[in-house]
């Protein structure tokens, strides 16, 4: 039932699985020659399925996570009335004193002008009020069980601290850029840390799409639900060529490309 799977410890192994699918298919129908990435990331949930594609991590092992991290961020999210918003348009310096004032986090800093927070549902509403008068162009509250990638998960950490410890891990075979720090990840020690800090901190995904740019990617294959992704490359990079891989007729346009 869709309010079952709408419930995030069901929607994340979803979404991964989903997302593990469609990049399981490209590879059956790209040609090996061009299996030759520079660099890999995932935004958030999707940093695990990034880990199973660079090697760091058993595809079973990363769903048993998964399932494990959704279950803690769900029972975090339980505990105190809170949620998360996007706000297009305003300045992250201006963004933070916002935040400071209203007691809110920035979560997510997904572009230069596209920035979410979270925290208190009464919170967020009034730094999405101040957002408006201070100049934002818009604001998009997001349909989400709890406050992400903020101090509210951290009930969660300890939970996932454990489950992580007893999963083996290995070094990645192509480097994955991590969400808290948008750097290179090359070890298995350095993957397990980015795990834990991302759950309580802000995802620097513009950071890290700035960083595969520099290292000189410039194609790049989004797979999973959506394109948002894409369009978020393409705010960093408008001459990037982006491929939205979400079902099996993307999958095999993306695999006739010369990517």
């Amino acid at each position: 039932p869709e309010e079952e799977l709408q419930k995030t410890e069901n929607a994340q192994p979803a979404i991964m699985a989903m997302s593990m699918a469609c990049f399981r298919a490209w590879l059956e129908l790209m040609p090996s020659s061009n299996l030759n990435p520079i660099a890999l990331a995932g935004h958030s949930l999707g940093e695990y399925t990034s880990l199973v594609a660079s090697g760091a991590l058993a595809w079973p092992d990363a769903l048993s996570l998964v399932r494990e991290r959704g279950r803690l961020m769900q029972m975090a999210s339980d505990r105190r009335a809170s949620t998360m918003a996007a706000v297009i348009g305003l300045d992250e310096t201006i963004l933070e004193e916002i935040c400071m004032e209203t007691g809110v986090e920035i979560a997510n800093i997904n572009a230069d002008d596209q920035i979410v927070i979270s925290g208190d549902k009464r919170f967020v509403a009034q730094a999405l009020d101040l957002a408006c008068v201070r100049g934002a162009r818009k604001t998009i509250p997001l349909a989400v069980c709890g406050a992400f990638h903020s101090s509210f998960m951290s009930p969660a950490q300890e939970g996932l601290a454990n489950a992580i410890e007893i999963v083996p891990f290995k070094d990645p075979q192509v480097p994955v850029i991590g969400n808290a720090t948008s750097a290179l990840l090359t070890t298995a020690e350095m993957v397990k840390a980015d795990l834990m800090s991302q759950l309580c901190c802000c995802v620097q995904w513009s950071k890290s799409m700035k960083v595969m740019t520099q290292m000189g990617v410039s194609n790049f294959l989004e797979f999973g639900p959506g394109k948002v992704l894409g369009s978020l490359v393409r705010r960093v990079d408008r001459q990037a060529g982006v491929f939205s891989i979400g079902d099996l007729n993307s999958v095999r346009h993306a695999a006739g490309q010369a990517v």
